[in-house]
């Protein structure tokens, strides 16, 4: 009986992140456009995508300062962590993709990715921008000029814009936060997208509630280092 439920116990625990996966995933795809979107304004982001289908909003207290939090979020690079590059490999083994092993800071996703600056508020927030078809196996990003961006609709693509901030609380003490928002351009891309959406959106969150510790950690390190 014991050993019954030990195995039972066991099995259970084994299935609870796929369990949770799929029951976010199944959020996802039936709320899609409608629940969870935060509308909550962004005087930057607003200026370029102030209509949109999903959104994913997360943000950390940091004992750190907000321009040291700020420089810290800048210069992280994705792919130091362990389980951002494991989801990263996930993605790839998925849908077929090709590997390739790189650094993901913002200089390299903005000058070697197809990322574009859309504004920046100098040591407080910046926002970026692309337009891709993330639902196909590799991945190409394409830049949009700032004056264009907010514009743009040529079939078949979805449009990403995200921020990175970082807000006083007070002279010691910051949020850092990051808010992505998406909007696909025809009816087709939206398919495509809310399908793409449900499968990885788990994944998704979990890469940006990873980052925002590694800044965390990075930013804390720095005051302790003075």
């Amino acid at each position: 009986m014991r050993r019954n439920l030990a195995g039972a116990t066991a099995l259970a625990v084994s299935l609870a992140p796929a369990v949770g996966w799929a029951t976010y995933a199944a959020v996802a795809w039936l709320g899609y456009g409608r629940l969870g979107v935060d509308r909550r304004p962004d005087t930057l982001l607003d200026r370029f995508m102030p209509a949109y289908e999903v959104t994913e909003r997360h943000e950390l207290r940091v004992a750190a300062p907000a321009s040291l939090t700020y420089a810290a979020a800048r210069e992280f690079d994705l792919m130091d962590s362990p389980v951002i590059a494991a989801l990263f490999r996930g993605r790839e083994l998925m849908m077929g993709a090709s590997h390739e092993a790189t650094s993901l800071r913002l200089r390299e996703l903005t000058e070697c990715f197809g990322w574009r600056v859309l504004a920046e508020e100098p040591g407080r927030e910046i926002v970026l921008g692309t337009v891709t078809k993330p639902w196909e196996p590799n991945v190409v990003f394409h830049g949009v000029a700032p004056e264009r961006f907010a514009q743009f609709d040529e079939p078949g693509y979805a449009q990403i814009a995200w921020t990175l901030a970082a807000e006083p609380i007070d002279e010691r003490t910051s949020v850092v936060r990051t808010l992505t928002r998406v909007r696909t351009t025809d009816s087709a891309a939206r398919a495509r997208f809310r399908r793409y959406w449900a499968v990885f959106s788990p994944g998704i969150a979990l890469i940006r509630r990873a980052a925002l510790r590694s800044v965390r950690r990075e930013a804390e390190r720095r005051v302790r280092a003075g």
